[in-house]
């Protein structure tokens, strides 16, 4: 450094006032600033301008500084008090320019499905719209024969310095460029295709294989499927969520499936077999006399294919039993008769071992 004299680095007398330090000080990092000047030299110019007002314009260090103290304010140099003052120099942690491609956005569509295509799977068409790769520039945003130009506003570096007064003192601050949105350059000439952008819109058609056992709202990733990045960029991903529609018969919990069967009594009682209709196919169902209402028979390995490893769900058959509701009079006689020799003329309604109400009747009667 020419000199450690803070004055002379400022262009003022040893005597000059606050207003005057502030006024010479703004002039010479007007002329002095990186976003002005990006040449080295007067880069390190800038840093000694800087740090020298840091100290003159407090009060306290100037009366050291005046007094002969530690000239630095306890620094070894300028370029310590620049990065104690902010935060290592005058790239503050610059990133620098940044790329002009960037990955494009994920996409998603649904797919509608009956059950039978949820368990077994399925092959699909789906179309979507998205960004796809300007043919004419390749990505490349510009027309044929130009080049992207350095940003005038940052001069190539993609971030923009602000010099900020707080109560540590002067604080310089890092943005990216607002004209160039922190890619350094700017496209003067753009492809008149894609106007810029390095990607176009398109319809998409797709085939997609659904996995067997995908449920209601699982989604299917499709990688590099989804639309191409800005500037060409790599694409995104396309996720195919998975809507399966309600089936007439069968509910599915899981890889299980649930249905009703509805029996007349005299078949519950009697017993009897069924035809039901799975998803494999048409099954016997055997219904064994004095079956209750309420029952539940389980058909296994009938339900839906486990979708990450082998099996099958099991199909739960729930029973009803039907009690007739109007029976002509013969029908009336041979239930009465029946209920005579089952000696059921008349039930009790109590339940099996006293029920709640015979316990009751057990407590009270022992006080």
């Amino acid at each position: 450094m020419a000199t450690t004299d803070l004055y002379a680095i400022l262009g003022v007398a040893r005597d000059a006032s606050a207003d005057e330090l502030k006024k010479a000080y703004r002039k010479l990092a007007r002329d002095l600033h990186p976003d002005v000047n990006p040449d080295p030299a007067t880069q390190e110019r800038f840093k000694e301008i800087t740090a020298a007002y840091e100290i003159l314009s407090d009060p306290e260090k100037r009366q050291r500084y005046d007094a002969g103290g530690d000239q630095m304010g306890g620094f070894g140099s300028f370029g310590d008090i620049f990065e104690a003052f902010f935060g290592g120099g005058m790239g503050m942690g610059s990133r620098g320019p940044r790329g002009r491609s960037r990955r494009g956005a994920d996409t998603m569509v649904r797919v509608t499905l009956d059950l039978k295509e949820t368990a077994f799977g399925a092959t699909r068409e789906v179309s979507f719209d998205t960004a796809v790769i300007c043919t004419e520039c390749a990505g490349a945003g510009t027309a044929n024969g130009t080049q992207p130009q350095r940003c005038g506003t940052c001069q190539g570096r993609g971030e923009v310095n602000q010099v900020a007064r707080s109560f540590l003192g002067q604080v310089m601050t890092s943005r990216p460029c607002p004209r160039c949105g922190g890619v350094g350059t700017v496209i003067t000439d753009p492809c008149v295709t894609c106007g810029g952008e390095g990607r176009t819109a398109k319809r998409r058609t797709l085939t997609v294989k659904i996995p067997a056992g995908v449920e209601h709202g699982m989604r299917i990733r499709l990688t590099g499927e989804g639309e191409t990045g800005p500037g060409g960029g790599p694409n995104g991903d396309l996720y195919v969520e998975v809507a399966e529609r309600d089936h007439d018969v069968f509910e599915r919990d899981g890889d299980d499936l649930h249905c009703k069967v509805s029996l007349p009594m005299t078949a519950a009682a009697l017993g009897t077999a069924l035809t039901l209709t799975t998803l494999d196919g048409d099954e016997t169902l055997d219904i064994r006399p004095g079956t209750q209402p309420g029952s539940v028979l389980t058909l296994r390995a009938r339900g839906v294919p486990h979708l990450r490893g082998i099996g099958r769900g099991d199909l739960h058959v729930h029973v009803e039993v039907r009690t007739p509701t109007h029976l002509d009079p013969e029908q009336e006689r041979l239930l009465r008769d029946l209920a005579k020799v089952r000696d059921e003329e008349h039930p009790d309604g109590q339940a099996p071992n006293g029920g709640l109400f015979g316990r009751l009747r057990d407590v009270l009667g022992g006080r």
